[in-house]
């Protein structure tokens, strides 16, 4: 018995918002580029470049704040103030003691402030009291137009406040939520300067001096790209653009499949148990006098890198890790599940090739190669840990089933 064929569920991103995004990042990138501006600040600038635009996108074309996701009443006159001001102090309580629990572990923690993370921490530290004071009149106002303003930020707050009992679910879900963003958009800060300074400063010709310069470039490029929208992802979880956290996975095995992949829980590193490098050389040792071999290996590294670029800019405003933000249906994820993940792994197997080592040792081939295989299982355990998480939201339920029937016909 045949079964009906399924349309494509809609994605909760459209195509235009990355779209967008990508074109003010090449934009910025072509000035940064003319003009030789390659510090921190003009990596700051490169995110704001991708994120504004995204941002007009969103709201002007896509009308994302009408969406009925976003839980704001547009079609009613805004409560008065004496009717949400209340719950908006019990609100503002809960946000700002989760920001000063996040900034107590941020710093007692030693690792926040060396290397790369300890740009971080300054540009956190400086734009803070700008938050602080700016959170006052957005949650006043959203208060006021939100249908059901009672969040988990306004369940810590009056439960600290002694002026209600805990709910656990909704303290637990917020606090989630924000270790999400608190975690994640430390380490994506410390690695903006960075990759983009690399790529704007890079000489022309150096780059084109040999297939490998500029398949070293491209790839750098693309990781550019990935790092600066997926900041704006984590910076942007805003209701007003529906771009909010619906839900930070709950599942302790879904956080210990992520963590173990950045820094400082990272098995991947240098030395580390999940470490397949030992003994190995970049892929083009081992092929450096083929031309053309070199050549298509390359094309092959750029073309999974630019994939993994594309699944992030199909988030759009919404990239993040172990959080819910809507479903996408589109760009590579009209394609498979988990394009990133495909894509990552199979430029690592490429670009690494674990069974060739220089020390002649057949046991540091079978080793790197069976480690390798551990690597890409994470990676396997966390989609299957996404999709149990996702999985409580019909929507992804019928993405799957229509990714199923795709992939059977």
């Amino acid at each position: 018995m045949s079964h009906p064929i399924l349309t494509r569920p809609k994605s909760a991103v459209s195509t235009g918002v990355g779209l967008s995004g990508l074109a003010g990042l090449l934009l910025w990138f072509v000035v940064a580029r003319t003009y030789g501006l390659s510090g921190p600040m003009s990596a700051l600038a490169n995110v704001v470049a991708c994120g504004i635009p995204m941002v007009l996108w969103s709201v002007l074309i896509d009308r994302v704040h009408r969406n009925p996701s976003t839980g704001i009443d547009w079609d009613n006159p805004a409560r008065s103030l004496s009717e949400t001001l209340d719950i908006s102090i019990s609100k503002l309580a809960g946000l700002w003691a989760t920001w000063a629990l996040i900034a107590c572990l941020y710093g007692v923690s030693r690792f926040y402030w060396v290397d790369n993370y300890y740009f971080s921490m300054r540009l956190l530290t400086v734009t803070a009291p700008f938050l602080f004071v700016a959170s006052v009149p957005y949650v006043i106002w959203i208060d006021t137009r939100l249908k059901h303003p009672r969040d988990g930020a306004w369940a810590l707050g009056q439960w600290l406040m002694g002026t209600g009992q805990a709910d656990s679910a909704a303290i637990g879900d917020h606090l989630r939520s924000w270790a999400v963003k608190g975690f994640y958009l430390a380490f994506m800060l410390s690695i903006v300067p960075g990759g983009f300074g690399d790529v704007v400063s890079h000489p022309w010709a150096d780059i084109i001096s040999s297939p490998v310069s500029v398949t070293n470039y491209l790839v750098s490029f693309m990781f550019v790209i990935d790092v600066a929208l997926a900041t704006v992802g984590y910076i942007l979880t805003m209701k007003p653009l529906d771009a909010h956290i619906r839900s930070a996975t709950p599942y302790a095995d879904g956080w210990v499949a992520a963590l173990i992949c950045y820094p400082p829980f990272i098995l991947m590193g240098n030395g580390g148990p999940l470490d397949y490098h030992p003994g190995t050389m970049d892929w083009n040792f081992w092929i450096g006098d083929q031309p053309v071999v070199l050549m298509i290996w390359g094309g092959a590294l750029v073309v999974l890198t630019a994939i993994y670029a594309w699944a992030t800019v199909a988030f759009g405003i919404r990239f993040s890790n172990l959080t819910h933000r809507g479903i996408l249906t589109h760009g590579p994820y009209a394609f498979a599940k988990h394009p990133a993940y495909l894509s990552k792994n199979a430029f690592w197997w490429l670009s690494t090739l674990p069974f060739l080592v220089t020390t002649g040792s057949t046991t540091d081939s079978i080793r790197n190669t069976v480690i390798m295989a551990m690597v890409s299982g994470v990676y396997y355990w966390r989609a299957k840990t996404e999709e149990k998480h996702l999985g409580n939201d019909p929507d992804y339920r019928a993405y799957a089933r229509w990714m199923k029937q795709r992939w059977s016909r």
